[in-house]
């Protein structure tokens, strides 16, 4: 190198070179650990901080649902879930298998799982099973380092005390469902519910509540190590219904394995006290999933559990449907109350002929007494001089042939056919004789248990236009504005008088056998049987027992009530699914429900005064 000039430049210029590079490496080095540690020292902080401090939502308690005088009818209770994380495990699959050897766990809840942690992001957490019992928590948390991802929570999980007493009312809470996901992350949480039929469902977003935050310590493999902060949420709001849950119970034993629904209001405010479908179902095993086989059960049973028949349930409203006949026919003006229409058990209009259901006849008959005695015949020839078009409007003005708009799901409107509604949708004329079975309450007619209460309300308050209500808060605390009916009074009066003694009147008043003997608490109501099929004249001279029909060819047993008559308070609608006649079947139901509202005074909200006849007067 010495004795070589010209290497020991070359040799120079690289050491040069490469000193130069690293020098600028090392620059670069200082330069880029100056701006970790320096300029963006606060944002890898709070980075570093975001990997060590995890914030979780925490779902709020939901509100509860109460009865009028604060039973708990939806309640919260606590419960032990275990949740899974997949992407803190390696396999979800083993994980699983894993579990199943230290808790229950079915074939059905491994699929469910692999299911959702394929579709949902790694992070979000996935119910594996809820309720679970302490031993089988002990056995989690023992093997809990063998089981990354695995976690148990506290949690709360619905409640319904009274199970299919009030399945209709209350409705019940589910997972949540594609459909439902929005985005929200609340939504997401594992275990999270939102309501699904019933109250829980109309008022979800009340009931709902907002979410609260959690902030906790973990590890490099996610394990949560202490909880750093915590913040609540904000808890959905209480629910308290119109409901009185004694008497609610009382008419569902009543009803007992019949298909059918009762439903109580007040004639004045509208509270719905009493809404019974029958047969229920139990809400509690909603909350859980229900096995296939007992879905199937549910929807296969002949008497439809899973239906409120009361808003849902649309029949013929039989004979319930003459006094609305007879008030458009007196305040129309065609009959007086005092004119009598023979009847020899049936009348004729063209070459058909339509029967009383007295196979002899009622002879002369006035309005209070046809509808005492349910004559078909007086009806029918009210009917005819009427019109199909002027019974509709009365039948509107007492809540038929629309929603009554409770705050329940699934409402139906009925139907109160006219011509033009034939015509525009069957594309037929409207015939005579179709008026006439529409006189008394068959035919095209379909009316809800719901609308049958509402009518009697109007009939009994005579008034205004009472529509049901099922929820009480500071807004319903007053009470409603309802539209004035605008009925003559002298009119209703008749009609009253006859409901009287349809209930009341030895001679001859059809549900005399099922009135209530204490003068104080005595009721009025009209019976109902609807046709569910045409009687030929061969089913009329065989005149079978009931027994000998199939059930589900049976007439549907209906009666509308009030009570007590010197003061009316409480409207009743019974409707029983191919009961058979209305006065050995609905009736009595009636009169029970009736009874046990009044002894009860139901309509009593908790602050107001004891009346003399209620339970613990003096």
């Amino acid at each position: 190198m010495r004795q070589d000039p010209d290497r020991r430049k070359r040799f120079t210029r690289r050491a040069l070179v490469l000193g130069g590079v690293q020098v600028a490496l090392l620059g670069g080095l200082v330069g880029r650990l100056y701006n970790l540690q320096v300029v963006e020292a606060a944002r890898y902080q709070v980075l570093a901080e975001e990997n060590r401090i995890n914030v979780r939502l925490l779902p709020p308690p939901r509100g509860l649902i109460f009865d009028r005088f604060g039973e708990g009818l939806a309640v919260n209770r606590q419960t032990y879930r275990l949740v899974l994380v997949s992407e803190q495990t390696d396999s979800v699959a083993a994980t699983l298998d894993h579990i199943a050897s230290l808790i229950t766990l079915s074939d059905r809840d491994i699929r469910r799982v692999l299911k959702e942690t394929s579709r949902r992001r790694g992070f979000v957490p996935v119910t594996v099973r809820e309720d679970l019992s302490w031993s089988e928590v002990t056995r989690v948390e023992v093997n809990a380092p063998e089981l990354p991802g695995v976690q148990i929570e506290v949690g709360q999980s619905r409640h319904y005390p009274f199970a299919a007493d009030a399945s209709h009312v209350t409705g019940y809470v589910g997972a949540v469902s594609e459909a439902e996901l929005t985005g929200d992350p609340l939504l997401e949480l594992p275990g999270f519910r939102t309501g699904k039929n019933g109250v829980e469902r109309v008022f979800e977003q009340d009931l709902r509540g907002t979410a609260g935050t959690r902030q906790v310590e973990v590890n490099a493999y996610g394990r949560v190590i202490r909880e750093v902060a915590r913040q609540e949420g904000q808890p959905g709001s209480d629910l308290k219904l119109t409901i009185d849950m004694g008497l609610q119970g009382f008419t569902a034993r009543r009803l007992g394995e019949e298909a059918g629904s009762v439903v109580v209001m007040d004639i004045h405010n509208g509270d719905i006290l009493t809404l019974a479908s029958s047969p229920g179902f139990d809400p509690n095993a909603f909350n859980y999933g229900l096995t296939s086989e007992a879905w199937q059960g549910l929807l296969n049973d002949p008497k439809a559990p899973l239906i409120n028949k009361i808003l849902g349930g649309q029949y013929p409203p039989g004979s319930t449907f003459k006094m609305v006949v007879a008030l458009a026919a007196l305040e129309a003006g065609v009959i007086a109350p005092d004119e009598t229409v023979y009847c020899p058990g049936f009348t004729e209009l063209g070459n058909h002929t339509f029967h009383c259901w007295k196979r002899w006849g009622h002879g002369h008959v006035g309005m209070v007494e046809s509808i005492k005695q349910s004559c078909d015949v007086y009806f029918y020839e009210v009917a005819s001089r009427l019109g199909v078009d002027r019974i509709a409007a009365m039948a509107e003005r007492f809540g038929l042939g629309s929603a009554s708009g409770v705050e329940l799901p699934g409402e139906r409107s009925g139907l109160v056919p006219t011509k033009a509604w034939k015509e525009a949708v069957l594309g037929e004329p409207w015939q005579g004789g179709e008026t006439l079975i529409a006189g008394i309450g068959q035919g095209y007619l379909l009316t809800t248990p719901m609308q049958l209460a509402v009518m009697a309300a109007r009939l009994a308050n005579g008034t205004f236009a009472v529509t049901p209500r099922l929820a009480r808060n500071a807004a319903l605390a007053s009470m409603p504005a309802f539209a004035p009916l605008g009925i003559d009074p002298a009119h209703l009066a008749v009609v009253q008088d006859a409901m009287v003694r349809v209930v009341n009147d030895p001679d001859g008043g059809t549900a005399y056998g099922a009135r209530i003997e204490e003068e104080a608490l005595a009721m009025a109501g009209k019976t109902g049987t609807a046709q569910v099929r045409r009687i030929t004249k061969a089913d009329r001279e065989a005149n079978r027992a009931i027994e000998d029909i199939p059930w589900n060819e049976r007439d549907h047993a209906l009666f509308v009530a009030y009570a007590p008559i010197a003061a009316p308070r409480y409207a009743c609608a019974v409707v029983v699914e191919h009961g058979g006649g209305g006065s050995k079947v609905a009736a009595p139901i009636a009169r029970d429900v009736l009874r046990e509202a009044q002894r009860r005074d139901s309509a009593r909200w908790p602050d107001e005064a004891v009346p003399p006849h209620a339970p613990g007067a003096a």
